[in-house]
């Protein structure tokens, strides 16, 4: 039997942790005297109410008959909740008035996919649109992370919601507890977010702007306070520094844990770290030469700064935007979903394939090439000089065969609802990958507002089962999850 209870109760505990996260953003409503601050009130008064209900209903929940089931069913049941939560302000608030968006714009927010339905951005409230950053900063490194950090205080079990909100390859525990692990984790995601916005208040951003575009920027969630996103200022200097930092959030967070601390070793040496910014710095190199001598920029400079900050917001799926590359021809939209599905490494922010797979499934089909001459030969795929086991190499082949099945499945199903067929192409790989842009129409100079409505649905079902990374929710919906 499902520990129904305990579900409930970790489910109240969520909410009752995301009402300070929504009272926060209520006080940059009143700091800036807009009219959202009634609607982000009243929204965090029922988001209250209800997790309060939903902790005293589970409140004697037996937390140790919790298991993976529980794990799985919680994180996803957290993910669609809190969007249908999170999405009051806007809906209350009257600046999206259809549920539909205002539920897409939510989840686009907590998976960090950063699509959007608004034509406006900067009609809305300083309020409204801080509580827009915030969901994606909370998404990024993950509420149900955070919820752990926090366990001690409500005194319940953890590792079930780690295992299932972090579904990695591998993750290194490098604490006995795993509490212990979610609050360093969560301790080095608020220092890179402070240096950020640090960084980017010295430069032409004011204070507001700097703190929406770090935190957006270290969940690789790609919001914008402006409609021209980072184009807007003009700024070489902004441009370089959320390019550098968009690649940090794409890298082991658990890494960057280890070289803040002086281990500096365990990060330059990392495989799938050096692998990863290789692979940025070759397509980086390609797209300069491209833009450069096909003539789409004329100066050198401009042109390998617009082609690294493209190749960094795609490949970490970041979403920012300083020019629309869909004048850059079919070259380049080609390594744009190539970059959009590789993107950046496990354990970080960022969605997709993750390089970390990408390397074992090239060891395994070259070690493939190798036993076809020698047949008897014993040849394992190794990471970092160790042996990867057969079972993680038969869960990467897994992975990617669900993976690549799901993007061909939901290209049919957007067709048939009427998307062309770059349009539907673009949108399921930026929506399983969490990217934000796509191709065609809803390029980075476009928004998701006309698609309709059973795509818009679609799509979001789409960001969470890749913020999840697939397994987690296609999981919950075999009937073996719910056999006893």
């Amino acid at each position: 039997m499902l520990n129904v209870r305990f579900i409930i109760k970790m489910l109240g505990m969520m909410f009752i942790l995301e009402t300070l996260f929504m009272l926060f953003a209520a006080a940059v409503a009143f700091l800036y005297r807009g009219d959202d601050l009634y609607p982000l009130l009243l929204s965090s008064g029922i988001m209250l109410a209800i997790g309060v209900l939903f902790y005293l209903i589970g409140f004697h929940a037996n937390e140790y008959s919790a298991g993976r089931r529980e794990g799985m069913l919680t994180v996803s049941l957290t993910w669609i909740c809190l969007s249908l939560l999170g999405m009051l302000p806007f809906y209350l608030g009257g600046y999206i008035n259809n549920v539909t968006d205002a539920f897409f714009e939510t989840m686009s927010g907590f998976t960090t996919t950063g699509s959007t339905i608004l034509r406006d951005i900067e009609a809305l409230p300083k309020g409204i649109l801080f509580w827009r950053s915030l969901t994606q900063w909370q998404g990024g490194i993950g509420m149900i992370v955070f919820t752990v950090a926090l366990m001690p205080i409500f005194g319940t079990g953890a590792s079930q919601l780690f295992d299932a909100e972090t579904p990695s390859i591998t993750h290194e525990r490098f604490r006995p507890r795993v509490t212990q692990v979610a609050k360093r984790l969560w301790g080095v995601y608020v220092f890179l977010t402070l240096l950020l916005t640090l960084l980017l208040w010295l430069g032409p951003m004011n204070l507001y702007d700097a703190v929406n575009h770090a935190m957006t920027c270290m969940s690789t969630g790609g919001y914008s306070t402006k409609n021209a996103s980072i184009a807007y200022w003009n700024s070489p200097y902004i441009e370089y520094i959320i390019a550098l930092f968009m690649c940090v959030g794409a890298t082991n967070i658990t890494l960057i844990y280890f070289f803040i601390n002086g281990k500096f070793g365990k990060l330059l040496k990392d495989e799938e770290t050096r692998w990863f910014y290789s692979f940025v710095a070759l397509s980086v190199a390609v797209v300069t030469a491209w833009v450069y001598l096909k003539g789409f920029e004329s100066d050198f400079e401009a042109a390998f700064r617009q082609s690294a900050f493209q190749v960094s917001t795609l490949i970490s799926t970041c979403g920012f935007g300083t020019v629309d590359y869909l004048p850059w021809g079919p070259f380049f939209w080609m390594i744009a979903l190539i970059l959009m599905t590789v993107c950046g490494c496990s354990g970080s922010t960022s969605g997709g394939i993750k390089m970390g797979r990408i390397v074992i499934l090239t060891k395994n089909l070259l070690n493939v090439f190798k036993k076809q001459t020698h047949p008897h030969a014993v040849v394992p795929v190794r990471m970092n000089g160790h042996v990867v086991s057969s079972d993680i190499v038969h869960r990467v082949l897994a992975f990617v065969s669900v993976y690549i099945t799901l993007i061909i499945i939901s290209c049919l199903a957007l067709t048939l609802d009427g998307l062309s067929f770059d349009d539907a192409q673009g949108a399921v790989v930026s929506a399983i990958s969490n990217v934000g842009p796509g191709l065609g129409t809803l390029g980075p100079t476009g928004n998701f507002a006309d698609i309709p409505v059973v795509s818009k649905w679609f799509l979001s079902f789409l960001m969470m089962t890749g913020r999840l990374e697939i397994f987690t929710v296609i999981t919950i919906l075999l009937p073996g999850f719910w056999k006893q």
